[in-house]
């Protein structure tokens, strides 16, 4: 198998970034690994990427300072950081500096495939020249920008799919099984608060700065924009 999707995963403890290298190459993905901050600066540089998995405890420069640096560099790609604290503060955290998802320490290599596999697919999003409207909000295919009242609004790769799955089901109510499904390819609940954590971030962004509300909750049910 064979794939045209280059990853760089940065991960400082050596025998641990060669398995998960070794394995990445094996299901089919070009890998580049870079043991510390300094060589994950260099790599990114010099080369693109479809996707990155980012260690947080690294030498030189960690893991939050190489998110925001390769996030100005790049606002589309994929970022997953994989570290072993767990706390809800540290996904925040990243989240709020650009990484798109965040797995915890230690995990199944069959987890870590399933967000790989969906960050990496070809997205099921309309064609490049469509929008979509929703009072004064607009989204564009094209660019991959989204305003609201003129107002640009800055996205990460994750939330703009999550907006557009809400935007094109106006009015009807997404289910958090759905969004697992649709957003994350995750035929099962892990039990994380991820979703949420999602949906405070797109009304931070959407919602508050403007008076009317876009994003609702049912509670018990999931979520809709009207």
């Amino acid at each position: 198998m064979s794939s045209t999707h280059k990853i760089l995963l940065v991960e400082d403890e050596v025998k641990l970034g060669k398995i998960i290298c070794d394995e990445l190459r094996s299901n089919g993905y070009q890998t580049d690994l870079a043991v510390d901050g300094l060589e994950a600066s260099k790599l990114f540089s010099e080369n693109t990427y479809a996707l990155v998995l980012l260690d947080i405890n690294l030498p030189y420069k960690n893991g939050y300072v190489l998110c925001r640096e390769f996030r100005d560099q790049n606002k589309s790609i994929p970022i997953i950081m994989l570290s072993a604290a767990g706390e809800i503060h540290d996904k925040v955290e990243a989240f709020n500096i650009g990484a798109d998802d965040y797995i915890v320490k230690p995990f199944h290599f069959v987890e870590l495939f399933a967000r790989v596999k969906v960050f990496l697919k070809r997205s099921d999003l309309p064609t490049a020249s469509d929008t979509i409207v929703v009072e004064d909000m607009e989204i564009n295919f094209l660019n991959k920008t989204v305003t609201r009242g003129g107002v640009n609004i800055n996205l990460t790769a994750k939330e703009f799919t999550l907006l557009v799955l809400l935007a094109r089901n106006k009015d009807r109510v997404i289910s958090k099984q759905e969004i697992l499904e649709k957003v994350w390819d995750l035929s099962f609940d892990t039990g994380t608060n991820t979703i949420e954590v999602y949906i405070s971030f797109l009304r931070n962004k959407i919602d508050k700065p403007f008076a009317q509300k876009l994003i609702h909750t049912k509670p018990g049910f999931g979520y809709y924009i009207k």
